[in-house]
């Protein structure tokens, strides 16, 4: 298994308030990868700093062995690395078919694929394919913001909250769908649902006070309720 993302040592100031404070891990290509801690504790900061779009003043940040902490928002994204921030980012006037066409970077057989892949994985879209993306449901909202961010040829998703207000019934679907997507790239998450990040994910960071305070993999954290109580409140 490849190392796709290496982040070492950021720290990321946002005004005056010292967000991260040398957060250190990486991501393994082909699993889902997930970060997890208290309300407050810098994961969103993390993807965001990831994306240029709270730039690190500390650290390194590489993908695929590159340096993208030096490289603006555009052209991180243009590397290959896919975001979905936690309000989603969805133009309320436009369609979901422009939404889609907007978000393909061409026409090749390889973009077109990966839409129709999107489709079939949420039918919703398809059947909204002219509706205005401002009247879709919230958890419509986040099948499009993902097949946004996917209909790429991405080696790397940033999935941030993507279950936060969803009807439980709606998260069942997000969780079978992010774990197919891992079978086409990788996927790295901030998620609160621990029932939900337990069962996808394959390997998780916890993050405390701006800081990466644990890691290991996802079936080691089923089991050990002191990190669990300590870290996210919960036995």
């Amino acid at each position: 298994m490849m190392t796709l993302l290496q982040v070492n040592e950021i720290e990321t100031y946002i005004g005056q308030f010292h967000i991260l404070q040398g957060v250190t891990f990486q991501v393994e290509s082909g699993g889902i990868t997930v970060l997890l801690g208290r309300n407050g504790a810098g994961k969103t900061t993390t993807l965001r700093s990831i994306m240029g779009l709270n730039p690190a003043s500390k650290g390194e940040i590489r993908y695929k062995g590159e340096r993208l902490d030096q490289l603006p928002t555009h052209l991180i994204a243009r590397k290959g690395v896919g975001y979905v921030p936690e309000d989603q980012g969805i133009f309320a006037d436009l369609t979901v078919g422009e939404t889609m066409r907007i978000a393909m970077r061409g026409n090749s057989g390889e973009a077109a694929a990966r839409l129709e892949w999107t489709m079939e994985l949420f039918p919703d879209l398809r059947r909204f394919w002219n509706r205005k993306s401002g009247l879709l449901s919230g958890g419509q909202k986040q099948m499009l913001a993902i097949s946004r961010a996917y209909v790429n040829d991405n080696e790397l998703l940033l999935i941030d909250e993507p279950s936060k207000g969803l009807a439980p019934i709606m998260v069942e679907k997000l969780m079978e769908a992010i774990q197919q997507m891992k079978e086409k790239t990788t996927v790295l998450l901030v998620e609160q649902n621990f029932l939900m990040a337990s069962r996808i994910g394959s390997a998780y960071y916890m993050m405390d006070e701006g800081r990466v305070v644990k890691a290991g993999t996802m079936d080691e954290l089923r089991y050990d309720e002191e990190t669990r109580r300590k870290y996210l409140g919960i036995a």
